[in-house]
């Protein structure tokens, strides 16, 4: 079978129930089998998917590792006999139709590693999903944003992305990978645990020439935060912290010390607006980022090293030139559109 869709699922009983009977429905046998990998739950989620989805299998993770760790250990028991590997949320809706695209594209272009689906909102369906959108990039300063989503700035879907379009990463909430090039460069980074270690995984894939892509053609829709909301400080947290290790990693030494001094204090500015919004714990939670970033840096350098020896494409075409503070809150360029008129990178 062609493709191994593995659902990664946390306490998720109620979006499995909600949203895993589109995936069954919407998805032909004869191109994908649908797994899911349960990431040591305790609200019963074996159980009902036992007695609800009894086709279904199912692959019981002993403790929660996060989503990155997670996948790791799950896809190694799906095993390699898959061309591909999706990476589904458990709280996405698939409309019928939705996986062909998808397939299609990898299947005609072998120098793609990954391509996503559109993400529209499920929530508010004309929109697009902040986490995904129509594919994402990365600016300067290792901002991440979407075409369809800067910031928090999320545009309708009025067919404007509409094209394949190459991208700097693609979302993990719906990621279509080759098998073997996952493998080929380490699977996603179990330490991250959770934000962000997609970008990680499609920043190395890219760096070593592989093309990372959207086919709008194929549309799911999120309900994203499903497992923590916007505003929790965890994931304040996991997001300073994990941003800071991703630059670490990829980042080429000419640049690497001019961005982290900037992004030193941007993130002190970041931290300072959580403070006067009245939300002391994000403010902590930046701080608390960098110093495990500080802490455990020097873990990572033998990663970097072999990042930086294996990069054959640098610049990467797909990375904004400039600030996206500066487009958003100085020039107010809102959306994607408007920084690409001003960014031939994009």
């Amino acid at each position: 079978m062609k493709t191994a869709i593995v659902i990664l699922s946390w306490n998720g009983a109620q979006m499995l129930r909600r949203f895993l009977p589109s995936v069954l429905d919407n998805t032909p046998q004869e191109l994908a089998t649908v797994i899911v990998a349960d990431n040591g739950s305790t609200d019963g989620s074996v159980a009902m998917l036992s007695s609800e989805f009894p086709d279904v299998t199912v692959i019981e993770l002993d403790q929660n590792y996060g989503f990155a760790e997670g996948y790791n250990r799950a896809l190694k028991q799906v095993g390699e006999e898959f061309d591909y590997y999706l990476l589904l949320n458990s709280d996405i809706e698939t409309p019928e139709g939705w996986l062909q695209p998808l397939v299609d594209y990898m299947d005609a272009h072998p120098d793609v590693a990954v391509c996503q689906p559109k993400l529209r909102a499920e929530h508010t369906r004309t929109h697009f999903e902040y986490a995904g959108a129509a594919g994402g990039y990365l600016d300067a300063l290792g901002y991440p944003f979407c075409r369809g989503r800067i910031f928090d700035s999320v545009e309708e879907d009025r067919g404007q992305y509409d094209s394949v379009a190459d991208i700097f990463w693609a979302t993990g909430a719906a990621l279509l990978i080759r098998s073997r090039l996952y493998w080929e460069v380490g699977g996603l980074d179990g330490r991250f645990f959770a934000h962000q270690e997609e970008i990680d995984l499609c920043w190395r894939l890219r760096a070593r020439g592989h093309r990372i892509v959207c086919v709008p053609q194929s549309v799911v829709y999120h309900v994203g935060g499903g497992t923590l909301p916007k505003e929790n400080p965890r994931k304040t947290f996991l997001n300073f912290r994990n941003n800071l290790l991703l630059l670490y990693k990829n980042l080429p030494e000419s640049r690497l010390r001019r961005v982290m001094f900037i992004r030193f204090w941007l993130d002190a500015l970041a931290s300072l607006v959580f403070l006067l919004k009245g939300e002391g714990l994000s403010f902590r939670a930046v701080w608390q980022a960098r110093r495990e970033y500080r802490r455990i840096r020097k873990g990572f350098a033998a990663d970097r090293a072999a990042n930086l020896a294996a990069t054959t494409l640098d610049p990467i075409p797909e990375q904004f030139t400039d600030s996206l503070l500066i487009s958003y809150y100085v020039r107010r360029q809102r959306t994607f559109k408007a920084l690409s008129h001003f960014c031939a990178c994009l």
